[in-house]
């Protein structure tokens, strides 16, 4: 659960453990618990707040992928879908089409793996998806076999995935310590470019790319420029992620438009 959600638990328990038994009102205790528990009839619910509740449950803030913490920290939530097949269709679409999927697992024990989160997710559920995360750097003295941009993701059915985000941990080639363990000064970019314009072309429905990286890797890193211009080759929207706050600044393109404008 999100760090709100565990506030209002603690809230709620501080608030119990305040409570008296002085202060309870005995006096209609014993009808209250001869009385039958009706159940609570959820679909009765408005639309919107049984979507509001599938979204307090189902959405997370992180991006998913393999992790051996899914046990605990989304599998639970995942039960909704097996309380009813009508709850399983509106849990599921909630599930997939708001959270964030990492299309390779950076995770120590899955990065070498062959079959990426995507690969285990039923076609069915692919077609809700709307959100994918590309996150580069990791293994980047060899890159794993298993980041390849091929038909076991089943891109094919991922038709409403509108946003691609690419963080970008590591640029070997802006930092001169790292050139010795690279094959090339530029061949991670190269791979990395590579891997950009496979998903690009595999997922053609994907209209934003959002970039994003940690403090060592500047905007003008050969890394990110290179992502850059293939997104710009591919004719896809451009957008900058939160992390640095290049969200906040004006592209350097539409900042020379408007200069000779006047605005």
């Amino acid at each position: 659960m999100g760090r709100y959600k565990t506030k209002d638990i603690d809230r709620l328990v501080q608030r119990l453990d305040t409570l008296r038994i002085a202060d309870v009102d005995t006096s209609n205790l014993e009808q209250t618990s001869a009385a039958p528990r009706q159940p609570f009839r959820f679909f009765d619910l408005p639309s919107e707040l049984r979507l509001r509740v599938y979204e307090l449950l189902l959405v997370f803030p992180k991006t998913l992928d393999l992790d051996p913490s899914n046990t605990r920290t989304i599998g639970p939530s995942l039960r909704l879908f097996h309380v009813s097949r009508r709850m399983h269709d509106e849990a599921s679409r909630v599930f997939y089409s708001m959270n964030t999927f990492r299309v390779f697992p950076i995770h120590g024990k899955f990065i070498n793996k062959k079959h990426p989160l995507l690969a285990w997710i039923p076609r069915k559920y692919k077609a809700h998806i709307t959100r994918l995360e590309l996150r580069l750097g990791p293994g980047f003295t060899r890159p794993p076999k298993g980041w390849v941009v091929d038909s076991r993701h089943g891109f094919g059915a991922m038709t409403r995935v509108h946003k691609l985000a690419v963080f970008v941990e590591i640029d070997p080639e802006s930092d001169e310590v790292l050139h010795g363990y690279c094959v090339g000064t530029s061949f991670y970019t190269e791979y990395c470019v590579g891997l950009l314009r496979a998903l690009l072309a595999q997922v053609p429905s994907i209209a934003t790319v959002e970039f994003d990286a940690y403090p060592s890797v500047s905007k003008g890193s050969p890394l990110l420029k290179g992502l850059v211009d293939e997104t710009k080759l591919n004719q896809k929207r451009i957008a900058w992620g939160p992390e640095r706050g290049w969200d906040m600044i004006v592209d350097g393109d539409l900042a020379g438009v408007l200069g000779r404008m006047g605005l």
